[in-house]
């Protein structure tokens, strides 16, 4: 039996499309854009056996309809968002089998970023598991608010923080760089922290991706998982914001990275 690879494809400025392959079968998580994948899986001999989509956004979504008009495919996406191309809608609790791969993923609610965001959740993927997340939890951040509400977020980014801490978290942007840049701003003394930033920086310069992470690394350095750290809730407070619950330092902190240049 090959071994199954998990590849990055990259698209457009700083997007992650993620190919898990198996010789000669594949799957994606959020093509955005089909010409890479279709290039990707083209040098790799290699043709696509299912996609998978976390949200409905233009730069994860776009590329299904060229996709599967050349590899008629099932394609799962949220059951809540209307995805053009999605025919096996699914839901947190909804298991998700890609018998071609012989891999297998839970799917996980996390709205917040959009109404009806997924995770999949791969137990059983190489190393110690693997997480597809999307826009909702990022190396070092997480997204953007757009369609949910800060309680509903910080639930998502909770329900991935209680992952096991080896699993590793493939989130959708090269964007580790500058959430690590607003982390340290939140978090000045965290060693572990500075750490990871002259990790990455060393890896942005040979030219090197900087995920996945691993959800241990996320909870000793990223400040949206970690909004119960006295840290991080002594910078919220110092800016003003209500510290009286881990929400509403959370939604302070989001809000502050809003404006962060």
């Amino acid at each position: 039996m090959d071994e199954l690879l998990i590849e990055p494809v990259r698209a457009f400025d700083d997007n992650y499309i993620w190919c898990l392959r198996r010789g000669g079968l594949a799957a994606v998580v959020d093509p955005g854009d089909a010409g890479p994948v279709i290039r990707h899986l083209e040098g790799v001999r290699a043709s696509l056996a299912a996609i998978l989509v976390t949200h409905h956004h233009g730069d994860h979504a776009g590329g299904i309809p060229e996709l599967v008009a050349r590899w008629p495919v099932p394609v799962f996406g949220p059951a809540v968002e209307g995805i053009a191309g999605v025919d096996r809608p699914v839901r947190g609790g909804d298991t998700v089998a890609v018998g071609e791969l012989e891999v297998a993923f839970d799917v996980l609610d996390v709205p917040g970023h959009t109404r009806g965001h997924v995770a999949y959740y791969g137990p059983k993927l190489p190393p110690e598991g693997a997480v597809f997340c999307g826009d909702t939890l990022f190396a070092g951040g997480c997204g953007r608010i757009f369609e949910g509400t800060p309680d509903q977020m910080h639930d998502s980014l909770s329900r991935l923080a209680a992952l096991p801490p080896r699993t590793a978290v493939y989130c959708a942007h090269e964007y580790t760089q500058a959430n690590l840049r607003f982390a340290v701003a939140v978090e000045p003394a965290n060693p572990e922290l500075l750490r990871r930033v002259d990790t990455v920086a060393r890896r942005r310069a040979g030219g090197f991706p900087t995920v996945p992470s691993l959800i241990a690394d996320e909870l000793a350095t990223n400040p949206f998982l970690r909004s119960g750290a006295p840290a991080v809730v002594a910078a919220a407070r110092a800016r003003g914001a209500d510290a009286s619950s881990a929400v509403r330092v959370f939604a302070a902190i989001r809000e502050w990275k809003n404006a962060f240049r």
